[in-house]
């Protein structure tokens, strides 16, 4: 079985869903029961395949860790058995190993540990889907026409020996009649067994053709700018143009939130990065979403719009725009308290800042940047340091008040803080939290899921179900924002009402996310805290090499 699953992974090709952009790897960090774990993911680029699984035990003396798959659609009961990790030799509590990921589409790793503390247990949402084909390797193409070839002459000819040598008693000799019927049957063998061959190619032709037509092909949505009474507005429309046939049918009308938002849209301008803003467009209709821009300058930008569906399948919307100058307006409206936006010195132009009042100057690791309001955050690390491409990260952030105390960040969208990464030429984008990589309303769904004895998932009325969205998303709008903090850090287990702290994370002023990042070049890290009910913004800059490989 496995030989055959091999043989299919060499013939086509799958990648990690567009969650974020060009960053396949999935990091998570969180409380497996009394652990606190790190946990890193390559998913594979075929499915069925392999993910890659390294788990970093940080308390604790974990003896066993085992690791299994977990889809949406079938749930814990259609779940396999767990696979056991190794211990990596010399690496003290750092487990290393694989699981099979036999579907496509949103997917779980459940991570359970064994130790002196006791049993824990954790899941890091995985989205996989087939994106492109593989050539298969020249040597092995030989290798198997070769063979196939000698399988064809030797069942043509032992057909024939069947009707002939093969009834000869000892000391016979073959009749003309007997050779004429051998090779009479090795006629009607070849007929046959080229017929076989050719039903095998137009199946196998068949089958690749419907491949191609079920190859993950990312959303699509044009963004424009709007003007409404000396407003601009960012609109995002996603085109279905293909949908029937790829089956999306009403996805869009099954949309879940993640952090109480239904569109995260982060806006950067280019080339120089130095512009950022991020805003949370709301749905006009099934397919159009709308937001006040903020007091962004003009210029071309990225657009970087990230959804999640029902199952917890999130997907990044891609494209660019061109903003014009913001005309004089009274005050500038805003679609949510939370929307902010920020301008920082270009990253080939160190120090040249242009005059704004959101202007900040951009960071490298181990200085500080200094936000809006006096408070600055400095991220640990060497300043003039690269770091190494596909290596596991704490991108480690210490918090302080203008007067150098510490400062414990207030929630923001229910979370301590969020980060953007962006490759200067746009191919890598990812939305990261202190929890990991993947939206927090994947977690929550799987968690959920797994709750559901259910070995099917149901799929909802989509009316019904965009309705309650909507309908949530208003008594969500209609918090206050203090009360709106608190309600989602309980709705995402990061909150505990009765004692009236958090539980996800540790709360203080050093905040650390994991993240590896998936390539050689610079980059530039947005991060986004909150104080005093505001939202500040801060830019430090990065590069990055390939690994170093022994």
């Amino acid at each position: 079985m496995k030989n055959f699953i091999l043989i299919i992974m060499l013939l086509a090709v799958c990648v990690t869903a567009k969650a974020h952009v060009g960053s396949a790897g999935v990091q998570m960090q969180g409380q497996a029961g009394p652990y606190k774990i790190l946990v890193s993911i390559e998913p594979p680029d075929v499915i069925p395949g392999t993910a890659k699984i390294t788990v970093f035990v940080e308390n604790g003396n974990a003896k066993k860790v085992l690791a299994r798959p977990i889809y949406f659609y079938s749930g814990d009961k259609g779940a396999p058995s767990p696979d056991e990790l190794t211990q990596v030799a010399g690496q003290t509590g750092q487990f290393q190993g694989v699981v099979w990921l036999m579907e496509s589409g949103s997917s779980g790793a459940q991570i359970q540990i064994e130790g002196d503390q006791g049993k824990g247990e954790l899941v890091v949402p995985i989205a996989a889907v087939s994106t492109a084909e593989r050539d298969m390797p020249k040597n092995l193409g030989i290798g198997l026409s070769i063979l196939g070839v000698l399988l064809f002459l030797l069942m043509i000819t032992t057909i024939g020996a069947s009707v002939s040598d093969g009834i000869l008693r000892p000391g016979e000799t073959l009749t003309p009649v007997q050779r004429r019927k051998r090779w009479v049957n090795m006629g009607i063998a070849t007929v046959i067994c080229s017929l076989i061959l050719y039903a095998g190619s137009s199946w196998w032709d068949s089958w690749a053709a419907e491949y191609k037509q079920w190859l993950y092909k990312p959303i699509k949505g044009s963004a424009a700018i709007l003007q409404a009474n000396d407003q601009r507005v960012f609109q995002l429309k996603i085109d279905t143009t293909g949908w029937n046939v790829q089956r999306r049918g009403s996805m869009l009308s099954t949309l879940i939130p993640d952090h109480g938002k239904l569109m995260h849209t982060f806006l950067v301008r280019t080339p120089g990065l130095d512009a950022f803003a991020h805003i949370h467009p709301e749905r006009k209709d099934s397919t159009t979403f709308e937001a006040f821009l903020p007091k962004l300058p003009a210029g071309k930008y990225l657009v970087y719009s990230d959804i999640v569906q029902r199952s917890g399948f999130a997907e990044t919307i891609v494209d660019t725009i061109h903003i014009p100058e913001q005309r004089d307006a009274k005050a500038l409206l805003v679609t949510a308290e939370e929307d902010t936006y920020v301008v920082t010195d270009p990253i080939n132009a160190p120090g040249n800042v242009p005059l704004d009042e959101n202007v900040v100057i951009c960071g490298k690791p181990g200085t500080k940047t200094v936000f809006k309001d006096g408070s600055y955050a400095v991220w640990e690390g060497m300043p003039n340091k690269p770091l190494d491409a596909g290596k596991p990260y704490q991108l480690t952030f210490e918090f302080f008040n203008p007067d150098g105390s510490a400062c414990y960040p207030e929630p923001y969208l229910g979370m301590t803080g969020h980060v953007a990464v962006v490759r200067t030429d746009g191919s890598v984008y990812i939305h990261l939290h202190p929890t990991g990589t993947f939206a927090m309303a994947a977690e929550q769904t799987f968690k959920d899921r797994m709750a559901d004895t259910a070995t099917t998932a149901k799929a909802p009325a989509p009316a019904m179900f965009r309705d309650s969205i909507d309908r949530y998303l208003a008594k969500l709008k209609a918090m206050p924002m203090e009360e709106r903090e608190v309600f989602l850090m309980t709705e995402m287990g990061m909150y505990d009402i009765k004692d009236g702290a958090m539980t996800g994370m540790d709360h203080g002023n050093r905040i650390s996310f994991p993240y590896s990042f998936p390539k050689a070049g610079r980059y530039r890290i947005f991060l986004q805290l909150k104080r005093n009910a505001k939202v500040l913004t801060g830019a430090y800059d990065v590069t990055v090499k390939d690994a170093v490989t022994l």
